[in-house]
């Protein structure tokens, strides 16, 4: 596992970091124990600069590193939006549909323990790696595809070179690695509940200040804890997870079950390969929570309320009433933090040439498959 050290600034003023040698320096965050973290895990061996991050939302923005020449990082995890495309399920390549999985938001993803809904990637740049090899997502059939693409785009040449130096600046790890970068500055701070935690008691309706208590008291808070509201602080790369439906023999969750189809998904188990891990499933968090209908690994259940009936029955086998939930939810929309501004990049040009002249050829290919 890599190690971490942790960046202390302002969310709202990355283009203004300053940088002196391999040290960074910025305004710190007063924030209180408990309220959104003063600070973003950063790996080691992969310190941010704003070259870099520069160079990963261009990345992030470019369909060209896909194989239809139509998808990127940005379709299905939109920052202009939540971070997420609010699909049950996404679509990819060719308009293949992402199975089996609901697309998690990328906002606040950096303080993930592990990405996906299994836990497969331990770090940000594991996981950026994995959407554009998938066959179905971004398509490319290998590392070196990617790396080829990039090649012929003169743009990236300069900056590659200048982020990365070395004989060959592009390459597949350097690509993850800017992406991930970028991805580190997608945090939203500053929610109802921050300012709550931070002294500010009007910030929190008080019905929402009902459903914090009610939140801890009927045992949701167990599972949905820290910062983040998704596990009770582990160490980077080591995910917490839980069985989900974990009580589908009660009564109140087998009708859940069958009206939103909550079975079939396997989840760490295709990981581990473990009986134990059988839909076993990554903590998610709980911030912004309120923006990212549907919910649950298989979007299936279209809203924020009847998610927390879900969750009541299926996981603590309790029943709630409507003045109950609707407590919870208020709480919830007091985790809606404030996002950043993203402007779009300008992606480098290809003069005089351009790339993806067999995208017919490759559409007949994938319809074999």
């Amino acid at each position: 596992m890599d190690t971490y050290f942790f960046i202390r600034t302002s969310w709202r003023s990355w283009q203004t970091l300053l940088f002196a040698g391999a040290g960074l320096l910025a305004a710190p965050l007063a924030i209180a124990d408990g309220a959104f973290p003063a600070t973003v895990p950063v790996p080691a061996n992969n310190p941010m600069t704003p070259a870099k991050i520069e160079l990963g939302k261009q990345l992030y923005f470019d369909p060209r590193i896909s194989l239809s020449g139509t998808v990127s990082c940005n379709s299905c995890h939109m920052v202009q939006s939540n971070g997420s495309d609010n699909l049950p399920l996404s679509f990819g390549v060719f308009g293949r549909v992402d199975v089996p999985r609901n697309t998690p938001t990328v906002y606040n993803a950096a303080f993930n323990t592990v990405q996906f809904w299994d836990g497969r990637a331990s770090s940000l740049e594991e996981q950026a790696k994995g959407p554009i090899l998938n066959p179905v997502e971004m398509g490319m059939p290998n590392a070196q595809a990617v790396v080829d693409v990039l090649r012929k785009i003169p743009g990236y040449h300069a900056q590659f070179a200048q982020v990365f130096g070395g004989k060959e600046p592009i390459t597949f790890d350097h690509a993850a690695e800017a992406i991930a970068s970028f991805e580190r500055t997608l945090v939203t701070p500053d929610s109802p509940y921050d300012r709550f935690v931070n002294g500010d008691k009007k910030a929190l309706h008080v019905t929402a200040q009902e459903g914090l208590k009610l939140f801890n008291s009927v045992g949701c808070g167990t599972c949905h804890a820290g910062p983040m509201f998704d596990n009770p602080g582990l160490p980077m790369g080591q995910g917490f997870y839980q069985k989900f439906p974990a009580q589908p023999q009660n009564a109140a969750c087998a009708k859940y079950v069958q009206k939103y189809h909550l079975h079939g998904d396997l989840g760490r188990y295709n990981v581990t390969h473990k009986d134990a891990d059988k839909e076993r499933f990554r903590v998610p968090g709980l911030r912004n929570v309120a923006l990212t209908a549907p919910y649950f690994n298989y979007g299936t259940v279209p809203s924020l309320q009847e998610a927390v009936r879900v969750m009541a029955a299926c996981e603590l086998g309790k029943t709630l009433t409507d003045t109950q939930t609707k407590q919870i939810v208020a709480f919830l929309n007091g985790l809606t933090g404030k996002f950043p501004q993203v402007t779009l990049p300008h992606l480098p040009q290809t003069p005089d040439s351009t790339l993806l002249m067999k995208v017919a050829d490759m559409a007949k290919e994938m319809q074999k498959k």
